[in-house]
């Protein structure tokens, strides 16, 4: 059987530890048994991990990192650790042709911030996007960025980010030529800021790449299923998933409080039990965990730092799918033509 991707992992990122994780990497395992790993910590916790389960070792090479970064350090600390960190490290791996992605749950600053220094931006890339998958209503989910990585985006950051996330929809989703939209406070072409009105009347002239553009779209109309991309900057992004995420799990709360108000309720609750446990699997963040910094020349999975075995196992999915798929060559080729075009435009 051949050798599947070798994933770097950041064993001591996340909130449980090398238990979840190691519980992770042995899920990914059996769904996937041609995956490869190279596990960074400290030694003697990762191995005493790896013994509670059977047959996983000979998938494993273990690296002993000394030191982790902190949930609360940051950014500019933690890259001065980088070579001694499991987070570093892991990152390194995938730099020097180690590994083929690498996957943390760590703190997400030190993350980007050392995945960049590492591994350089994309040419055509001014900066990278933080991008993952929401649930929605339709057959299956979208794509959003940017999530947190930059603050503040000009028109050709968000275009950029438009075409990332177009290959990121393709490779992950099967989408062919995806839906595009950029996120704004209406659906009305005058509405938003001069850098959203430029970044669509650019994605609407570029219609030969492999995606289309279907104007603006608002905050309550992401779950809907009528878009496979959504484009917006760090900071309302990063607003809206973590709206989203909050009323998800009010919606879940509430319920769980109405059906333990009467015993009318918990009999209602008996009955509609087989529909509620499919609400819970939809709005699990488990089960959508892996968002990923795309732009880089190279592949990086941040992982939920709360994620269990599934959400672990299903980031390390995310990190070999795109690394079957080739995605930073897509993404070079659609930046490529981006480019080729605009020059030949600006040239006539």
């Amino acid at each position: 059987m051949n050798a599947g991707p070798r994933i770097a992992i950041d064993a001591m990122g996340g909130d449980s530890g090398p238990a979840a994780i190691v519980a992770g990497i042995s899920r990914a395992r059996r769904k996937d048994s041609t995956l490869q790993f190279a596990l960074f910590g400290d030694e003697a916790i990762v191995r005493e991990e790896l013994a509670k389960h059977d047959g996983l070792t000979q998938a494993v090479t273990v690296y002993h990192a000394p030191e982790s970064i902190a949930a609360t350090e940051k950014p500019s600390q933690a890259i001065r650790r980088a070579k001694t960190t499991s987070m570093g490290m892991a990152i390194n791996a995938v730099k020097d042709g180690q590994a083929d992605a690498a996957v943390s749950g760590g703190n997400t600053g030190a993350l980007m911030a050392m995945s960049k220094l590492a591994l350089r931006t994309l040419l055509g890339i001014d900066r990278p996007a933080l991008a993952a998958l929401l649930p929605t209503l339709g057959d299956q989910d979208c794509v959003m960025l940017d999530l947190g990585a930059n603050t503040e985006c000009d028109a050709q950051n968000l275009v950029q980010f438009a075409v990332m996330g177009s290959a990121y929809a393709r490779t992950v989703l099967g989408v062919q030529k995806p839906r595009v939209k950029l996120l704004n406070i209406g659906t009305e072409e005058l509405k938003g800021t001069d850098e959203l009105k430029e970044a669509a009347g650019l994605l609407r002239e570029a219609d030969y790449l492999p995606f289309k553009f279907d104007g603006f779209t608002e905050g309550d109309q992401l779950s809907r299923g009528n878009v496979d991309v959504v484009v917006t900057d760090g900071f309302s992004g990063n607003i809206a998933l973590k709206t989203a995420e909050g009323t998800a799990r009010f919606v879940t709360d509430l319920l769980r409080r109405a059906f333990k108000s009467s015993l009318r309720s918990k009999a209602g609750f008996a009955l509609s039990q087989p529909a509620l446990n499919l609400l819970k699997v939809h709005l699990d963040p488990n089960n959508h965990n892996g968002a990923v910094f795309l732009g880089l020349n190279g592949l990086v999975v941040k992982s939920h730092g709360g994620a269990n075995p599934k959400g672990v196992a299903n980031a390390i999915g995310v990190a070999a799918s795109m690394v079957r798929n080739d995605i930073i060559r897509k993404i070079g080729d659609d930046l490529d033509n981006f480019r080729a075009h605009a020059f030949n435009e600006a040239a006539q």
